[in-house]
């Protein structure tokens, strides 16, 4: 099995990494970065880059695809040469996934039209122009397509993938050797917890980048 995650100019890395830590976990697994051209790939604070091992035209055909969100996202949904690659590899994938804003990716590739899809809450209502139904769930199947929410929620995404290729046991191993047992400080993960001055904050900030 060979897991694609693609990279791109400020691409947020936890959206990368995360899933990479547990699907890479997973036996008999080939995990691959890909990208334009091969080389580092630089993130969305421009502190950090991934290695890009390999271009996208030496990846033609793999089992699982992963798309990142970050900044980057809103300049990689009119890419074409990375459209034209992710719906060719949509076509074999037998999984086809995405974290955060990648959903817009994959909606910019005509992969989510009459799907639903989640993405992170600033831009679920980015998703309805590309023809998906946005929910705000934090993990969302729709077939072969499987979205997550924000960031952080591609590690549950991973671990729900874990359960359904490798199985039950596969996935709780995994969970207890990264020790992912999340018991974070504050109730604030979501715009339905958080302090409703924090949301409409952001809410307007995102509002201006936007318009």
């Amino acid at each position: 099995m060979q897991i694609a995650i693609l990279l791109y100019d400020r691409f947020t890395s936890l959206d990368a990494v995360g899933p990479y830590e547990l699907l890479a976990r997973l036996p008999g697994a080939e995990t691959v970065f890909v990208a334009d051209r091969a080389g580092p790939v630089p993130n969305d604070q421009g502190s950090l880059s991934l290695v890009a091992e390999r271009t996208i035209a030496e990846v033609q055909a793999p089992d699982i695809v992963l798309v990142p969100g970050g900044p980057g996202a809103r300049q990689a949904m009119h890419d074409e040469t990375l459209l034209d690659w992710l719906r060719a590899a949509d076509a074999t994938s037998t999984w086809t996934t995405s974290v955060c804003t990648g959903s817009l990716v994959l909606g910019g590739a005509g992969l989510l039209k009459g799907r639903r899809a989640t993405s992170h809450w600033l831009a679920l209502d980015d998703l309805v122009p590309l023809g998906a139904e946005p929910t705000g769930e934090r993990v969302v199947f729709d077939g072969k397509y499987v979205t997550a929410a924000g960031v952080s929620s591609g590690i549950d995404m991973a671990l729900h993938l874990l359960g359904r290729i490798g199985g039950d046991e596969v996935a709780q191993t995994v969970q207890l050797l990264t020790e992912y047992d999340p018991q974070p400080p504050y109730d604030a993960g979501s715009p339905d917890k958080a302090p409703a001055e924090i949301v409409s904050k952001w809410r307007t900030q995102a509002g201006r980048v936007t318009s």
